[in-house]
């Protein structure tokens, strides 16, 4: 007797594969400046944040239609199974919209570092609005990952009345991110297909930052398609580096992991975007960003929950 393609997903993927799947995703993802950096003398940030979604696709089609996300083609999803990826779709929209909003309207160390409030949306929610036991190593984690965070932009962060607005849009990036990893979270530890979700996810996000990234063009007449081969490059870039490998390997990575502590994982986008940004930007690292990057890590493993609680120590699934 065969056993179910969405089990075998799950079962197989032990917690050390998953936690480096999650990594190697935040690593995916942390490269996303640099790609929009190389394409922004020719698009604007939410055509580039389309593109991101509108390129991957087919590459997402190919992962479903492989075998290897867990799921034939020929098996219909249920209409509830899309619910979650469709949301997180909508959440993912806000996220870079949002995003894109404060880049905008503060420094990017500011908007960077409110992002990475994300954690505690997802702690938050998870606790508070869901009623959800959170293991008390999550908050310690998530106070000494904050600090991390604070001390790898803090160089370059203002305090500036000016950059209020941006910075409260920094906020509310953190806060749909963190709606997103908890729908992609919730999808997952119901045995969604991590190649489905991720497929719907960026399929509804692409449609949405399609409107969006259009009126923008026209109404600031900032570029939408790309106009030479390098800015082609920067946008499949883009696409397969952040959004194929980054968020596939993170949704994959949550059908095992628990979403708390996933979520302070993430932090390591940051690190990585820091390291990226040093080795192909040439943008110098202090002393202090590396200590920065170091109580990052720590905070992550004062987190990580028991292998023996690993399904229930820091879930966001129900208990």
């Amino acid at each position: 007797m065969s056993e179910n393609p969405q089990t075998l997903e799950r079962s197989e993927l032990t917690f050390s594969t998953a936690f480096l799947a999650l990594v190697f995703g935040a690593v995916g993802m942390g490269a996303s400046p640099l790609f929009v950096r190389y394409a922004a003398a020719e698009v604007g940030p939410f055509a580039s944040a389309f593109w991101r979604m509108a390129l991957a696709l087919p590459f997402l089609m190919i992962w479903m239609r492989s075998g290897n996300g867990g799921a034939s083609v020929t098996t219909p999803p249920e209409k509830s199974s899309l619910l979650f990826p469709f949301l997180a779709g909508l959440a993912f929209t806000g996220d870079l919209f949002f995003w894109h909003l404060s880049i905008l309207s503060t420094s990017v160390a500011n908007a960077t570092f409110f992002a990475t409030l994300m954690p505690v949306f997802v702690i938050g929610i998870t606790w508070l609005a869901l009623r959800q036991s959170v293991a008390r190593s999550a908050f310690v984690g998530v106070f000494i990952c904050l600090i991390g965070g604070g001390i790898l932009v803090g160089k370059t962060m203002s305090v500036n009345p000016e950059y209020l607005r941006g910075d409260i849009y920094g906020i509310i990036t953190a806060l749909f991110f963190g709606l997103y990893f908890l729908a992609i979270g919730h999808a997952r530890q119901k045995g969604g297909v991590a190649a489905r979700i991720t497929l719907v996810q960026t399929g509804v996000t692409a449609v949405a930052l399609l409107v969006i990234a259009a009126m923008h063009s026209w109404y600031t007449g900032v570029g939408f398609f790309p106009t030479s081969v390098r800015g082609v490059a920067a946008l499949l870039g883009l696409a397969l580096v952040s959004q194929v490998a980054g968020q596939g390997l993170m949704t994959v990575s949550l059908g095992r992991l628990p979403t708390v502590f996933s979520s302070l994982v993430i932090f390591i986008e940051a690190i990585a975007a820091a390291m990226l940004g040093w080795v192909f930007l040439g943008e110098r690292l202090s002393l202090a960003q590396a200590v920065g990057g170091i109580l990052i890590l720590i905070g992550i493993a004062v987190a990580r929950p028991g292998s023996s609680s690993s399904g229930t120590a820091n879930s966001a699934t129900p208990s």
